[in-house]
């Protein structure tokens, strides 16, 4: 708890900041082609869907990683359709994936992740504790210049329904390969803005935290 204390003080102060990265933060990592056949029959995914807030820090292997982040919000059409569903087709949300070797975008154009900040920023991903030490937050940061479409007032609204589907997408990928995981709202979304850099009009909304379970 004192942890948690510690970083809601600071985020109070505004004072909440990253940390150095565990060895060299590479500009591109270039994701392997994700297996979209095969895996646990939904029904059964569904059963095992629940949230976790206990993680080993081992990190996620790349290929597991790259099967991971398709799932959540790849392209699943050559048209450039997404694996979850947004309103208009806007595609607003950016997944940002928070690692020990830096902060990345995930391009699902590319399938590769774009260094963002060169800093281990999951401990400003979450006031909990063990945003700390887990291997992967995942943040979620809506783009409202491609909501042109979506009445400003409902643009929030709209965007959270969307990166509740890239959550849910993720919260199935992890019971069917064995992962826990947990959807956060608790965050200082100013201490994560200031960390990515994303204008103005870019919103964030929720993190979630990714990893095996922890041992024991």
């Amino acid at each position: 708890m004192s942890s948690t204390l510690t970083k809601l003080a600071l985020g109070m102060m505004g004072r909440l900041r990253p940390r150095p990265v565990t060895g060299d933060a590479a500009a591109t990592i270039a994701l392997p082609a994700p297996e979209a056949r095969g895996g646990m029959p939904l029904m059964e995914a569904l059963a095992l869907r629940r949230s976790s807030r206990e993680f080993a820090r081992d990190e996620l292997p790349l290929p597991l990683l790259s099967n991971l982040l398709w799932a959540a919000w790849g392209r699943n059409r050559p048209e450039g359709g997404r694996t979850a569903p947004s309103a208009l087709n806007a595609q607003e949300i950016d997944v940002y994936a928070a690692l020990p070797g830096g902060a990345y975008l995930y391009d699902a154009d590319g399938h590769a992740l774009r260094l963002v900040a060169q800093a281990d920023l999951r401990r400003v991903t979450g006031y909990q504790d063990f945003v700390d030490e887990a291997p992967l937050d995942l943040v979620y940061v809506a783009d409202h210049r491609r909501m042109t479409m979506v009445p400003v007032g409902q643009r929030e609204s709209f965007a959270s329904v969307a990166a509740g589907a890239i959550a849910q997408n993720v919260y199935l990928f992890a019971a069917g390969n064995g992962l826990s995981t947990v959807i956060r709202a608790w965050i200082d979304r100013d201490a994560i803005a200031e960390a990515l850099g994303p204008a103005h009009d870019q919103q964030v909304l929720l993190s979630q935290t990714v990893g095996y379970p922890a041992k024991g």
